[in-house]
């Protein structure tokens, strides 16, 4: 499943990133990559950011970029 998939407060584990060099490489400066835990804080409404959680550290992704980071529910 794509981490959108997710709710507020829900951890998932990073499985793989689907995307060209440059938005991996976007994503991994921010600590999202295969093999650690992510957490959505919370979801803004009508399509807007997720503000997410990996290693104690807040950062705020897009919808799009979501739906390209799959994760798997713990």
């Amino acid at each position: 499943m794509d981490l959108s998939k997710l709710k507020p407060g829900e951890t998932a584990r990073i499985m793989g990133l689907e995307g060209g060099y440059g938005f991996k490489r976007n994503l991994r400066i921010k600590g999202i990559k295969e093999g650690k835990n992510i957490k959505i804080i919370a979801r803004q409404p009508i399509g807007g950011p997720l503000v997410v959680e990996v290693d104690g550290m807040q950062t705020v992704i897009g919808r799009g970029m979501a739906r390209k980071i799959f994760v798997e529910e713990l």
